[in-house]
């Protein structure tokens, strides 16, 4: 007798648990529903390789042409256009500083590439190392940084020498156009 009621026990308890069907239709549902809203959610919430790079463009400018005047120094960003990094340095450093600025610069995501950079008096560079200047005296080049993604999406950003940031237009724009 003792047995008998064991046995019904386990059995009742098996009984009030999830079937296994069930349970692959409600994770087939889950993720169905994360597949389809996942790519969007990056989009709002700023996970966007091209929205990385703008951030971190527009803040890189207001922070440079902030410390140009307060260091007194004039401060360069490099665009390496063929290696698709950013890097900052100033002209108090010495050669190995510069090198090390270089080699931690930032590395522009992979789906992310730096089209040309251009001046309002030295045209268009469209390879090589482009390099901007920020001057102490409250200034800095007259300079368009281009950007396109893997998608053909073109950012452009105005650096004006007066200006305390840069300006972000979202298709190619240049001093010609």
């Amino acid at each position: 007798m003792v047995k008998e009621k064991i046995k019904t026990l386990t059995a009742g308890k098996l009984n009030n648990g999830f079937t296994f069907i069930e349970l692959i239709v409600v994770i087939s549902l889950i993720s169905t529903v994360l597949f389809f809203s996942i790519p969007r959610l990056q989009n709002v919430l700023g996970f966007d390789n091209t929205k990385k790079v703008s951030r971190w463009i527009l803040t890189t400018v207001r922070f440079l042409k902030k410390s140009a005047v307060a260091d007194q120094k004039r401060h360069i960003l490099h665009v390496h256009l063929d290696a698709n990094r950013l890097w900052i340095t100033n002209e108090s450093m010495s050669g190995s500083e510069i090198q090390h600025a270089e080699e931690k610069g930032y590395r522009l995501p992979d789906d992310v590439r730096i089209s040309d950079v251009e001046y309002s008096n030295k045209g268009k560079i469209s390879f090589g190392t482009a390099d901007i200047s920020f001057y102490k005296n409250a200034y800095s080049d007259h300079v368009w940084i281009h950007i396109v993604d893997d998608h053909n999406r073109s950012l452009s950003f105005l650096i004006e020498p007066f200006q305390s940031k840069a300006s972000l237009f979202e298709n190619y724009v240049g001093f010609e156009g």
